[in-house]
């Protein structure tokens, strides 16, 4: 199966150029030989050495760790058995490193569908890609995008393809895959594959293990995918002001061989964070706390698809946190779930944990799975309250509980319509703020309408929406509960019943 490989125009804020060095073959690659092999073409055949999972460490032995007697005892691993100068030996002597084979050298690329349940991504999309001589090809390019974060909110961000955050890249243990990234900015950049093992040259860090991408330059990284889980990618050049502006993807490695069944549906979520002043059109990396518009995949709510499910399926909730400083308690409403995966490899069934919130910090991704069992509507957001509201402002005065109608009827000589907001708590502005003349470029407080009361939320939240019956798993609507399961109302004929006394 071979797909087109697709560059998303839409928004496009830069004119693409067509790459200006042509793909090194695997002929070219195996004459390079030496050091150039290790450096530039990973995805040539393995060592038998490679093909073994056997327990190597260093010639200084690898230490591990074996509980006993009320004290750890360190127990070294054989040494370590090279490949011929030149070879990259894939690293074996980890015992966390989530695999389900133990070769990696003479597979067929996997493919959507009889490999692999292709993920979901609300609000985003995956990077095509194309098979050439066994090899998978993908293709991204560095580009500055006016990006939507909800309805109301734009801004100017650096995006992979033209997308905040960037595609995801999904790939099979075993696919030898080759990366073009082309850099459309000013400045130069990087890739870095979070969590990934690969050869050093291939790390991404610039200006350590590799040179810079300059603009208007076309590098490709390549190498043989050698374990499976949840990862991510990002730039790693100046970092700071890179990964601010939106240079943040995630990178799904399924199992040659899975050994659990796959679920129903598997969604990818990424969180980020960016502070955009309203009337700006620009997020500021450069502040340190405060961050006062959170994404999850590049959107705030009420800007962010529902994740969809049919009572009964298997759900897996793949969640990276790749914000500039806060870490984020997912919760999930309802719904129990356990954590069945980190990015250093898969928790055992029997050590996995129940949870109904799961703390992803910065820079770690989290896997969770749980039975949509319950049909309705269901919040799903960051549990930091600052984190479920857009365009927060941290620097106004605290009016809560103050009697203003004094007060509003006196500025109201002076600019008619004035109300004061905030005493009340934020609830009622984000309401008001609908009717009210706001700043250019700017969704202060919002929320949106829903089906029974205004949504006072913002930000860093997400809807799991279950129903019994569906015929596609797009957005259903809201949920129509059955009736008498909806709070309301008490009725005098209840108060009474009950002895409540009002």
């Amino acid at each position: 199966m071979t797909k087109k490989n697709m560059t998303t125009k839409n928004n496009d804020l830069t004119k693409h150029k067509k790459a200006d060095k042509p793909a090194l073959t695997r002929r070219e690659a195996l004459g390079l030989g030496g050091a150039a092999i290790a450096g530039a073409a990973i995805a040539t055949t393995l060592p038998a050495s490679a093909q073994k999972m056997e327990h190597r460490g260093s010639n200084m032995g690898t230490m591990k760790m074996d509980s006993g007697g009320g004290q750890s005892a360190m127990k070294p691993k054989k040494a370590a058995m090279r490949g011929k100068a030149g070879e990259y030996t894939i690293p074996t002597s980890n015992d966390f490193y989530a695999r389900s084979v133990d070769q990696w050298d003479d597979w067929e690329p996997g493919m959507p569908g009889r490999d692999y349940t292709p993920v979901v991504s609300p609000n985003g999309q995956t990077l095509p890609f194309k098979i050439v001589d066994g090899v998978k090809i993908f293709q991204m390019d560095v580009r500055e995008v006016m990006h939507e974060f909800a309805p109301g909110l734009k801004a100017i961000c650096w995006g992979y393809n033209g997308l905040i955050a960037g595609p995801v890249i999904e790939a099979v243990e075993g696919d030898k895959i080759r990366i073009y990234v082309t850099n459309r900015l000013n400045t130069k950049t990087s890739v870095h594959w979070h969590g990934l093992i690969l050869p050093s040259g291939m790390d991404g860090v610039g200006g350590l293990s590799q040179r810079k991408i300059n603009p208007g330059e076309t590098f490709k990284y390549e190498w043989t995918i050698n374990h499976h889980g949840t990862f991510m990618y990002h730039s790693h050049t100046d970092t700071m002001t890179q990964e601010g502006m939106g240079l943040t993807g995630m990178f799904i490695v399924h199992p040659r061989k899975p050994k659990e069944p796959r679920p129903d549906r598997d969604f990818v979520l990424i969180m980020h964070e960016f502070d955009i002043k309203p009337g700006t059109y620009r997020p500021d990396p450069n502040v340190f706390s405060g961050y006062n518009t959170l994404t999850l995949n590049g959107r705030c709510f009420p800007g962010t698809a529902p994740l969809v499910a049919k009572q009964g399926d298997k759900v897996r909730i793949r969640v990276g946190n790749l914000s500039a400083m806060d870490h984020h308690p997912l919760h999930v409403h309802v719904h129990a779930f356990q954590v069945v995966e980190t990015d250093g490899g898969i928790i055992p069934p029997g050590q996995r944990w129940p949870e109904t919130t799961v703390l992803v910090s910065v820079g770690q991704t989290r896997s969770i799975e749980l039975i949509a069992d319950n049909p309705g509507d269901w919040a799903m957001h960051c549990h930091m309250t600052h984190h479920t509201m857009n365009q927060m402002g941290h620097d106004i005065p605290n009016v809560l509980g103050m009697d203003h109608q004094k007060l509003d009827w006196k500025m109201n000589n002076i600019v008619p319509g004035y109300m004061t907001m905030g005493a009340n708590g934020m609830g009622d502005m984000a309401k008001h703020a609908e009717h009210m003349e706001m700043p250019e470029n700017s969704i202060p407080m919002m929320g949106t309408p829903g089906p029974l009361d205004y949504i006072a939320m913002g930000g860093m939240v997400t809807m799991l929406k279950v129903r019994e019956e569906l015929t596609s798993y797009d957005d259903p609507g809201w949920y129509n509960a059955p009736e008498g399961t909806t709070a309301t109302t008490a009725t005098k004929a209840d108060l009474r019943r009950d002895g409540i006394k009002i």
